[in-house]
């Protein structure tokens, strides 16, 4: 098998969602650096449009969205389990959570004054004009939840995680599942990106000691890679065979066609590719690129929406 590479930023949380697994696994990867805002040249000539960090790389193969990722990197290291049989659904259900409901509005407690400074650091005011711009972008112009609410939800969403926490280590158990290392990242940024808006953690203890066990994983072994090598790498590639799992047809439309995939919220830029295969979880378009070559782009069903492409 080819190398993992992930393309990622140091401060994007769901990228830390993945490194943790990374190191929860025990993996060796390559890191890609990418811009933390557009452009990301080198990102869309891998994608065809797709922006949001992470994405994993193995040779030509690209995979968009941290959920898809966890469902990629089990197989090639099923042990230790991200899906425990006894809380096989659960798991995802509560993954989910933490990956859409929470993150927004932990993020915007994150993003209250103290912690916007601490995030922008010293960098150039025409930087932070052109880092808000891009999120307002991303959020599709939709306003951030207030910080006075955003406390509100994010506190009671730590008592949520605490009761879950009151007799065990992790959210369903003895041993961390996906569900923990979804709702683990936003409260990582604001232990680590914001530590002046970190008390808020402060009354739920329980959840203090299980962050610091989710960070105790770390994030594996890496070694460092441009993202020139890595569309090298992609070039000099062949997709992975597409398996035998069954044409799942859920918007009439066959395979061959040319199509749109985008996520449904949040960093909705479009990808245009030839449908080359829609299983029950997944959806894989074919794209040529100059520079990337010839690739398949994978996303996960839920969080993105397919049509066909304007002729």
């Amino acid at each position: 098998m080819s190398d993992l590479i992930l393309h990622h930023y140091p401060t994007s949380p769901f990228a830390e969602k993945i490194r943790l697994v990374l190191g929860y696994k025990q993996l060796a990867w390559k890191s890609v650096i990418i811009p933390m805002m557009m452009p990301k040249p080198d990102v869309v000539s891998l994608t065809g449009g797709y922006r949001r960090t992470p994405i994993l790389q193995i040779g030509a193969d690209i995979y968009c969205d941290s959920a898809l990722i966890c469902d990629v990197l089990e197989p090639i290291q099923p042990l230790p389990t991200l899906y425990p049989d006894a809380h096989k659904g659960l798991a995802r259900i509560v993954a989910q959570w933490g990956d859409s409901l929470t993150f927004g509005p932990i993020m915007a407690f994150n993003f209250q004054p103290k912690g916007a400074a601490e995030v922008m650091g010293n960098n150039a005011a025409e930087w932070v004009t052109a880092f808000v711009q891009d999120r307002q972008a991303m959020r599709g112009g939709a306003p951030r939840m207030s910080s006075s609410d955003a406390t509100a939800t994010y506190k009671s969403y730590l008592r949520r995680l605490s009761d879950m926490l009151s007799d065990q280590p992790f959210l369903l158990g003895d041993q961390p599942c996906v569900a923990d290392f979804s709702a683990a990242h936003p409260i990582w940024f604001t232990q680590h990106r914001t530590p002046s808006v970190a008390s808020v953690l402060d009354a739920t203890p329980l959840v203090k000691a299980w962050l610091d066990r989710m960070m105790a994983f770390g994030h594996g072994q890496f070694t460092e890679i441009s993202s020139g090598d890595a569309l090298v790498i992609a070039h000099q590639s062949t997709p992975t065979p597409l398996g035998d799992e069954p044409f799942q047809d859920d918007h009439g439309i066959p395979l061959g066609s040319e199509v749109v995939v985008a996520a449904d919220t949040f960093g909705t830029e479009p990808t245009t590719g030839q449908l080359v295969a829609a299983t029950r979880t997944r959806l894989t378009l074919r794209r040529s690129e100059e520079r990337a070559g010839t690739v398949h782009v994978h996303f996960p069903r839920i969080g993105f929406t397919l049509k066909k492409a304007s002729t």
